[in-house]
């Protein structure tokens, strides 16, 4: 059996975890610290940018780590931090403890998460990597499934109880699953996609991937403009995550329970994207499907700030669901596509510290346009326009040229 599709479920399981009980499940915990703390959303809004920031600034660090020491050291103290920091979540007392606490799930959600779990598999696939990557990535959609019982467990239990149990949870399984990564294929006497038998191998034989470093990588406007298209995706994506919930309870009058049930519905809508995105990306020119995704976005930002009902959450969810499904799987594989494993990981850290802007200013001006206006909407219709915007950037992200020292 190929080893490269063991990390794949080991990499399914951990972004599940860290999907079901921070990514998406951030949102259930607005509502009931702000009853019991007092906080504004914008507040609320701020710990989330910060847990993004972080993992921005640390990209570059945390890339050449990865290059350096290999996933499975770097997962393994990441997703102890990860546990410690929602032991110190649970025991949240005031403004400053609840930053400190974040800031530790920050660091460790990073270091044992996306990125060298993403680096590990594209080191693994070459040509079966946006279906081995979207495989991965639907660990983090499939957690989402967990938001309604999070949301149930909160108002059971209390949202202190909930996270002493993600400790738990983490610390028993994240931490076991990360020793199962490897480094490159080759250390093992396996190729990426595994030995191709000669009739495979006459019909679809192996190609040479670009290798460029990191430097040669900052010098091509494709790292730009990938990294723009990546960012003006994320305003959407962390300011859902955010304000989803919130904004179904007070703007459109749903239960939580009921909110619960849509993010449910886009958590499903986003595995599916995830799986057919990896099929497609493999298939057809990923720069024309990151374009359509993002007016996908666009759209599906449109339909949730003029939302009345749940008819209305229900069409949001589908399309943001199947354009944050679809794209994230594909922006993410046209990276090593372009510039090849070589530096993968430490240019991904650089392209990190872009496109947090977008995951950590999306949320904070929302929650300040609601904070000043009592609603969301000229927030949500002002990303919907910026991601137009970068539907353009998808298509000026042409393969860069090979230079001849790469």
């Amino acid at each position: 059996m190929f080893y490269g599709w063991i990390i794949v479920v080991a990499g399914f399981v951990v972004q599940l975890l860290n999907g079901g009980l921070l990514f998406h499940a951030f949102s259930a915990y607005v509502l009931p610290l702000q009853a019991e703390f007092g906080w504004s959303r914008t507040i609320l809004a701020s710990a989330f940018a910060l847990v993004q920031l972080e993992s921005g600034i640390l990209g570059p660090a945390q890339g050449w780590l990865i290059d350096r020491m290999g996933p499975r050291k770097v997962m393994t103290a990441g997703n102890a931090l990860f546990a410690i920091g929602f032991l110190l979540f649970a025991h949240t007392s005031s403004l400053t403890s609840f930053y400190v606490a974040l800031a530790t799930i920050a660091l460790g959600s990073s270091l044992g998460g996306f990125m060298p779990i993403s680096t590990t598999v594209m080191q693994w696939f070459s040509r079966h990597r946006s279906t081995a990557l979207g495989l991965t990535l639907a660990g983090m959609g499939t957690g989402g499934l967990l938001v309604p019982a999070v949301v149930y467990l909160i108002q059971l239990h209390g949202w202190r109880w909930m996270a002493m149990c993600s400790a738990l949870l983490i610390a028993c399984i994240t931490i076991p699953a990360s020793q199962l990564m490897r480094r490159r294929p080759e250390d093992y006497g396996q190729r990426p996609d595994g030995e191709l038998d000669q009739q495979e191998a006459s019909v679809t034989p192996p190609q040479a991937e670009p290798s460029f470093s990191a430097g040669e990588a900052l010098r091509s406007r494709a790292f730009w403009f990938l990294s723009l298209v990546h960012a003006s995706a994320l305003l959407i994506v962390g300011t859902v995550l955010v304000h989803q919930i919130p904004h179904m309870v007070e703007g459109v009058g749903l239960s939580q329970t009921r909110a619960g049930q849509v993010v449910a519905l886009l958590v499903v809508v986003v595995i599916g994207g995830q799986l057919s995105g990896g099929w497609i990306g493999d298939r057809v020119d990923k720069r024309w499907i990151i374009f359509i995704a993002m007016w996908m976005h666009a759209v599906a930002m449109v339909v949730f700030a003029y939302a009345t009902t749940i008819a209305g959450t229900m069409i949001f969810a589908v399309l943001h669901g199947a354009a944050w499904g679809i794209r994230g799987t594909i922006i993410n594989s046209i990276r090593a596509d372009y510039f090849g494993r070589r530096a993968y990981a430490t240019i991904s850290g650089f392209s990190a510290m872009l496109i947090m802007v977008g995951m950590t200013s999306g949320p904070l001006f929302s929650g300040i346009v609601r904070d000043l206006t009592g609603s969301y909407r000229g927030a949500f219709l002002t990303l919907a326009l910026l991601a137009v915007l970068g539907s353009i950037a998808a298509l000026a992200a042409r393969p860069p040229l090979q230079t001849s020292s790469a």
